[in-house]
């Protein structure tokens, strides 16, 4: 049974009997009921079942070397790539975290609860909280951040297109009455539109928490006034990251294990990071891939996996380049790609072929549409009728293992087609510069919970991610639609729309989704997070 004290959102009791009915996975159960407010060990007892037991009380001490890419730090609304919030979570916290088993975990927020149709949020502020300064934390912090993160005149700021139900559209900043501060410890969302994606949003890697005297734009680093247990001692760009422990703060948190977390930059071929791991340079690693995988297998390293919807998108953009304004170009390049080749040849198989509409299996709201028929025999009319057959297609990639050769697999299909492709490879300190802008790349892209959260942040008009220039006001609308609906299974019949736009409209080849490794020797005790997320205050050696 569930507390007595814990209120159960009207669809809480509903979700389970589809779990015990065979109808929803316990996987996408868990990620709905906590979304909607449910601690995880209500909703494992919704089911009848015992919560995970949590893990022994760790060993303290120890210094943890992690090989892992070491990139510039910034605003983290700003932050582009999880490797950077890895590095600021050390003193930077969430109000929600989002655990490995799909579950969301209340962290500087100690509860939440939406209402049935997720027009209203109410977030309940964890008591005992301070800063690392001494300084508590209330909701007055809570409420500056939704001005933040929905602060549409920042550049790059990937938070602003993710609250859109809590934004001005004359202003593009929060709107008048949206965030409300009901007490000390409270606080209100008042949505326009229906949201359910608002506590999956909170726990993504851009939502970080700052403290009132950060200042915009500003390396976090350079300050590192937080609520979390470490502090940064050194963040050498392409060099090295360490994290210490704060011994002058009392985290809510209790005492982390590790004295300090040191990120090791080993740049972007695997191969240097398997030399690091042979000569005892490295404990851990942020990602194993392709045939190292076997290589790290053989060093007697313990491997550690997630299923995902991790997945690389090579995708068409119609703002900065006129070769992909054609709509019939654009699906002809599409469909001359076999994704199965791209999955054996880029990533040893290792994953499952997708569909080029960027929602995955494992989303709950994910739709079975008609199969698309591959057709590169079709490629060389289409550029015939456009005169582009003696066009030159620049394709740009990462120098990225896995990502270079997926990448590779795609051009090598297209000139088999007829395409004239010219392929550029990129190291990261230049690839990352102007990544939105290239007019046909390849980029990587995170698993998320909800199959709208990447879908809307990528393709809609306002997405703040937007890197193919697609504007369509009919999957804009479906999106709408698609975030007010709480029921997964009516959200989905809004998803064959959705998917059906986006993969009839050609601007993107996405082949497979990713199964994702890393490797750790004997003693140290991490985990594989979906979305690489790494909790440090959970990790420890034995």
């Amino acid at each position: 049974m569930t507390d007595k004290t814990e209120m159960l959102h009207p669809a809480a009791t509903t979700l389970a009997s589809e779990v015990r009915a065979g109808k929803l996975s316990r996987r996408e159960f868990l990620s709905r009921a906590t979304a909607l407010g449910l601690t995880a060990p209500a909703a494992y007892a919704l089911l009848g079942l015992e919560a995970p037991a949590q893990a022994q009380e760790a060993k303290t001490g120890g210094i943890l070397r992690v090989g892992m890419e070491v990139k510039a730090q910034k605003d983290p609304r700003t932050a582009d790539w999880p490797h950077i919030a890895n590095v600021y979570r050390g003193w930077l916290e969430y109000l929600v975290q989002y655990n490995p088993d799909g579950s969301f975990e209340g962290r500087l927020l100690e509860s939440w609860e939406a209402n049935e149709d997720a027009t209203q949020y109410t977030l309940k502020v964890r008591p005992g909280v301070t800063w690392n300064n001494g300084e508590a934390f209330t909701a007055d912090d809570v409420v500056r951040m939704f001005t933040r993160w929905t602060d549409g005149s920042v550049d790059g700021n990937a938070m602003a297109s993710r609250f859109m139900g809590l934004v001005d559209e004359g202003t593009k900043s929060l709107r008048d009455g949206a965030v409300v501060k009901v007490d000390d410890m409270t606080v209100q969302l008042v949505m326009s539109v229906s949201d359910v994606a608002v506590i999956a949003n909170l726990a993504d890697y851009p939502a970080a928490v700052l403290h009132s005297s950060y200042v915009d734009g500003s390396d976090p680093s350079a300050n590192p006034i937080g609520t979390g247990p470490y502090l940064p001692r050194e963040v050498a760009v392409g060099q090295r990251a360490i994290l210490a422990r704060n011994a002058d703060h009392t985290w809510w948190g209790g005492t982390v294990p590790l004295d300090e977390i040191h990120y090791i930059d080993f740049g972007t071929d695997p191969a240097a990071m398997v030399a690091l791991a042979g000569s005892d340079e490295i404990d851990c690693n942020y990602e194993t891939n392709g045939e190292f995988i076997d290589v790290l297998d053989g060093l007697g390293w313990n491997k550690l996996e997630a299923v995902t919807a991790s997945t690389i998108v090579m995708r068409m953009n119609s703002a900065n380049g006129d070769l992909y304004k054609d709509k019939a170009i654009r699906q002809a390049i599409q469909k001359a790609v076999d994704p199965a080749v791209v999955l054996e040849l880029g990533y040893n198989g290792l994953g499952t072929t997708a569909e080029n509409h960027h929602a995955c299996p494992v989303h709950p709201e994910y739709a079975e549409i008609p199969k698309q028929t591959i057709d590169p025999a079709g490629l060389k009319p289409a550029l015939e009728a456009a005169g582009m057959l003696d066009t030159e297609f620049e394709l740009i990639s990462l120098d990225d293992g896995w990502e270079a050769a997926s990448t590779d697999a795609v051009a090598a299909q297209l000139r088999d087609a007829g395409a004239n492709i010219k392929r550029t490879v990129m190291p990261g300190s230049t690839f990352w510069n102007d990544w939105q802008k290239y007019p046909f790349s390849s980029t990587t892209w995170n698993h998320r919970p909800l199959a709208v959260q990447n879908m809307s942040l990528a393709y809609t008009s306002t997405g703040s991610w937007n890197e193919t220039g697609m504007a369509n006001a009919e999957f804009d609308a479906a999106m709408t639609q698609a975030l007010s609906l709480a029921d997964a299974d009516a959200r989905r019949e809004v998803m064959v729309t959705l998917q059906t736009i986006l993969q009839d409209e050609g601007y993107i080849i996405q082949p497979f989704w990713r199964s994702l490794y890393r490797h750790a020797r004997d003693g140290v005790n991490i985990d594989m997070h979906p979305s690489f997320e790494h909790h440090h205050y959970k990790w420890s050696l034995a």
